[in-house]
């Protein structure tokens, strides 16, 4: 009778906690080395709270804010890759470092636009009273 060779069976949960650690220390690495990073982070805390304070819909701030940070996230991943295999200035590791960047750029204006026509009408309807 040949030997079993089926992987040995682990619970299934072990393998998401695991993934979620990893997922936490990515987001502490980010919080301890990326400043963008932490003040994405503080004014999403700003933010989040005076929606729901203003009676603003949640979710769409929500959206910006997480499309921000998780962009931030893969800004900061990816320029490890880039230091990892062009450990010198080459001229497509820059391009790839610039374009990330402005991917989060972009995102941040497209929130902070969002953020406007969500929060101005409130505003204005407050102090027009």
């Amino acid at each position: 009778m040949p030997a079993n060779t089926d992987p040995p069976r682990h619970a299934p949960h072990r393998d998401w906690i695991k993934n979620f650690l990893y997922a936490v220390n990515g987001m502490r690495y980010a919080w301890r080395t990326e400043r963008n990073f932490r003040l994405e982070v503080r004014i999403s805390c700003i933010v989040i709270p005076l929606a729901i304070l203003l009676e603003i819909q949640l979710f769409p701030i929500v959206f910006c804010c997480a499309l921000v940070m998780s962009l931030e996230l893969m800004n900061t991943a990816l320029e490890a890759i880039v230091d990892l295999v062009s450990p010198t200035y080459h001229p497509l590791a820059k391009i790839a470092k610039d374009t990330a960047a402005g991917a989060v750029l972009l995102s941040s204006l497209a929130s902070l636009l969002i953020g406007l026509s969500l929060f101005i009408p409130v505003i204005l309807r407050i102090f027009s009273r």
